[in-house]
């Protein structure tokens, strides 16, 4: 379940006495976060991902207001997203209108990308918002493909950022299949610490602001609930909710709470 991950990632990040809780994935001791070298290239030169996209014919930067669309189910696949700043909600909407969350996305994910899967022209399948505020960087499907048959190195590149959006997603399965509202708000909560939390003096603060119509919309339950068990969470000392952040004093103990 996600709060068993959560604890095995948070019990691995604390391994050590100068490790402590990171919202990121470890990387190498050299190169940057997200780099191959180029196929060919001496192995001293890396290029990450936002580089080569950047690079492409027809790429541009992209501001999202929050709570706007990026794209809707349906809309043409003409497109590749970075997300560089912000988080995005990515959703399945189904014929009796409800919406499902299916991933959160953190920074430096990468989003958009069914139309290179299949090799022709396809219609996205998810409904894309801005959760928040957010800052992208986008290029043609057609550039991002060809530079996939120039050089196989970005091949990779894509392979992992693609990987790395699949693990997104099953978390967030895992989080909506808890039926009982508190624990998959508990479940939402450790997520959020995991990928956008920053540590400090008294916990793990969730670096977005969220409102409770926000979180419950992402975890398919109602305001007035939401309130309500943060409420909980709050009297039993567990959070702390200050201009809409939300600081888990000690995510090892929310989780066994209630797990």
């Amino acid at each position: 379940m996600a709060i068993h991950r959560f604890l095995t990632i948070r019990h691995a990040s604390m391994v050590g006495a100068t490790r402590g809780f990171s919202r990121y994935p470890s990387t190498p001791s050299s190169g940057s976060p997200g780099a191959v070298t180029p196929m060919g290239a001496t192995g001293t030169t890396a290029v990450t991902l936002l580089e080569v996209i950047r690079a492409l014919a027809g790429s541009s930067v992209e501001t999202i207001e929050r709570g706007k669309t990026i794209f809707f189910p349906g809309d043409p696949a003409e497109r590749v997203y970075l997300l560089r700043r912000g988080a995005v909600r990515l959703s399945r909407v189904y014929e009796s209108g409800e919406e499902i969350t299916v991933a959160l996305l953190r920074e430096n994910s990468l989003f958009g990308v069914l139309s290179l899967l299949t090799g022709q022209r396809s219609d996205r399948f998810y409904h894309a918002i801005a959760f928040t505020r957010v800052e992208m960087v986008t290029a043609p499907a057609t550039s991002v493909r060809r530079a996939i048959e120039q050089d196989a190195s970005v091949g990779l590149l894509l392979l992992q950022g693609l990987s790395s959006r699949i693990l997104q997603t099953e978390t967030m399965i895992e989080t909506l299949t808890h039926r009982d509202m508190s624990s998959r708000l508990v479940s939402f909560l450790l997520v959020l610490c995991r990928d956008f939390g920053v540590p400090g003096a008294e916990g793990i603060t969730i670096d977005l602001r969220l409102s409770h119509q926000a979180i419950a919309e992402a975890i398919g339950s109602t305001r007035v609930t939401i309130t309500r068990l943060l409420g909980d969470l709050r009297n039993d000392g567990l959070v702390q909710i200050d201009r809409k952040k939300i600081t888990v004093f000690d995510p090892i103990a929310l989780a066994k709470r209630f797990s």
